[in-house]
């Protein structure tokens, strides 16, 4: 096999890794938010809350792609829940925060507990310079996601192309 035909070859492998494990990623995150309680994209933003400690909804909103008013309907979500609060900056009495509820998210971590061991092991393996890599190949497709997601929310869909929407059944 030629040089260029082995690079395709590994640039479609590696691909479809990312692939399954995106997907995979999103099925486990899944199980747990349905375990948790609330919508796999409400745990999604909790963990970016989580990350940064506190955050604004405006930063939230420009960590996830996920508009000002999606944002808010998140927050409602998450503080009504009991994973998230808002509070005022002790700084600026204008600017709210948003901060993971401790308690309440020590049982999601608790979810995630054995992933995040077998995850850690694996690392054990690479080398510094390999670690480094990986978290530069990581955070530029973090960039490359959240572009994509601008993307597509600027792309007109014909209305012929849209699929219908299940009307809401009220309980």
């Amino acid at each position: 096999m030629s040089r260029a035909k082995a690079r395709v070859r590994l640039l479609e492998e590696l691909e479809h890794a990312i692939r399954r494990s995106s997907g995979l990623g999103a099925i486990f995150s899944q199980a747990v938010a349905d375990h948790a309680g609330i919508s796999s994209s409400d745990l999604e933003c909790l963990d970016f809350i989580v990350l940064e400690g506190r955050v604004t909804a405006g930063r939230l909103a420009e960590a996830t792609g996920l508009t000002s008013g999606a944002i808010t309907g998140v927050l409602d979500r998450l503080e009504k829940a009991g994973y998230a609060r808002r509070e005022r900056d002790d700084q600026d009495r204008r600017k709210v925060l948003v901060t993971p509820v401790p308690d309440a998210t020590a049982h999601l971590r608790q979810l995630y507990e054995k992933l995040h061991r077998a995850t850690l092991k694996d690392w054990e393996s690479y080398s510094e310079g390999e670690l480094k890599l990986l978290v530069g190949f990581m955070n530029r497709g973090y960039e490359a996601m959240r572009q994509a997601i601008q993307e597509l929310k600027t792309k007109q869909v014909p209305r012929s192309q849209k699929r219908p929407r299940h009307p809401r059944v009220s309980r």
